[in-house]
């Protein structure tokens, strides 16, 4: 076989691995998909009354920014509220992923399990490759939770097939993404404790785009930050495809920043990961 084949066939089996630790603890999955949902009731029903009143009236979720199903709740703040934070919600849900991906890989790495797989012969990128997978799968699993419940809750999109294409494809591109920055944390921990934590960051930048609140409500010195970083194109892009309305520059933003995070993260574990394989 050639190095490539043998590489996907070994991450396709760490792969299987990652899967079956998901399975055997669905407890996981209550944590991943329970505190997205949690906070999406908690951001619109308590929240939503006072937050929607306020958004601009030309942003997806404001009252001129809302079409088709939509624009018929475009007088009530709380449905207001719910079309515009669903995107941030989505993206606290694909950050949350990050700190299962690196809990996972160091387990792996300070349990001796990884020790047994250099004695053996599988490839070195796919014991990572494997985490990065499985927990994309969990955030494409996570994300379509948090989507139905927003839809039970009276979120009316406007999306065709073809949007609703390319929003799946910028969501498994931000968990894609976020799962390899995961990684590169939990390889970077000096423990499963530390593992659990430095990925904590990431929930911060959500909180500070635009998934929330306009930007330009927020101080001048920080607005220029929160427009234009990684969690920002995502929610922004998602947005406008979710109303019907074209995603412009932040479509092309988001795709970049999805590569280059997930490049970087890459690089990053993989060259970690060597560093303590030679040891």
């Amino acid at each position: 076989m050639t190095t490539l084949a043998t590489t996907t066939a070994d991450s396709l089996t760490m792969l299987r691995r990652n899967l079956l630790h998901q399975i055997r603890y669905p407890g996981l999955y209550g944590f991943v998909i329970g505190i997205p949902v949690v906070l999406l009731l908690l951001f619109v029903y308590v929240f939503g009354g006072t937050l929607g009143a306020g958004l601009p009236a030309g942003l997806p979720g404001g009252a001129a920014g809302l079409s088709g199903g939509a624009a018929g709740e475009a007088g009530h703040p709380v449905q207001a509220y719910l079309a515009y934070v669903l995107p941030g919600i989505l993206l606290i849900a694909i950050a949350g992923i990050a700190n299962g991906a690196s809990i996972g890989i160091a387990m792996d790495l300070t349990e001796g399990i990884v020790a047994r797989f250099r004695s053996m012969a599988i490839s070195r990128a796919a014991v990572l490759t494997g985490h990065v997978l499985g927990n994309t799968i969990q955030g494409a699993i996570a994300t379509a939770a948090v989507v139905a419940v927003a839809l039970l809750m009276g979120l009316r999109p406007t999306a065709g097939p073809v949007a609703w294409l390319v929003i799946a494809g910028l969501l498994v591109l931000a968990s894609f993404a976020v799962s390899w920055l995961g990684v590169a944390l939990g390889v970077s921990a000096g423990s499963v404790e530390a593992a659990s934590n430095t990925p904590m960051v990431l929930l911060l930048f959500v909180f500070l785009s635009g998934g929330f609140v306009p930007p330009s409500s927020m101080p001048g010195w920080l607005q220029g930050f929160a427009r234009y970083q990684p969690f920002s194109t995502f929610t922004e892009a998602i947005r406008a495809l979710l109303f019907g309305r074209g995603p412009g520059s932040d479509l092309w933003l988001a795709l970049g920043w999805g590569v280059l995070l997930a490049l970087a993260g890459y690089v990053w574990a993989r060259a970690l990961y060597a560093r303590k394989s030679v040891r």
